[in-house]
């Protein structure tokens, strides 16, 4: 997938994991690793928030590496890097921006503001530092 086409679609069941893993997690942010192929999310790999921060997060190196075995070993690949906002909106924090270094990938941030039954979901892809909104849809 080149970046000048980067989109994301996630079925309906996937999503609701997402949803699931930010409700459960709040206050604090959630986070995780999307597989699949194409732009087309088939797995959800949730991760441990080793920051336990409602401001931000970092994945448990050994959980990330156990998760792309696995994604390559099914024959996936990471679309997407995924974590909750519980109380700002689905945007690129500086913090965000600071910590994205994996190219290639789509960051997916589910916003639980301005409640859990209205959450916001969107996608952006980060070049030289600078965050471009991508597509993104939830598939029936």
């Amino acid at each position: 997938m080149t970046t000048g086409s980067m989109r994301v679609s996630i079925p309906r069941k996937v999503f609701e994991q997402l949803l699931d893993a930010a409700r459960t997690h709040a206050p604090n942010e959630a986070c995780g690793l999307l597989a699949g192929r194409d732009g087309i999310v088939q797995k959800f790999y949730p991760m441990t928030n080793a920051d336990a921060s409602p401001d931000h997060y970092s994945m448990r190196p050994e959980e990330q590496f156990r998760a792309v075995k696995e994604i390559r070993r099914c024959g996936l690949q990471v679309i997407g890097i995924w974590h909750s906002h519980p109380a700002s909106p689905a945007r690129m924090s500086d913090e965000d921006l600071r910590l994205a270094y994996t190219p290639g990938v789509a960051y997916v941030i589910l916003s639980l503001r301005p409640g859990p039954d209205r959450a916001a979901l969107c996608a952006y892809r980060v070049d030289a530092g600078k965050p471009s909104a991508i597509p993104v849809e939830v598939l029936d």
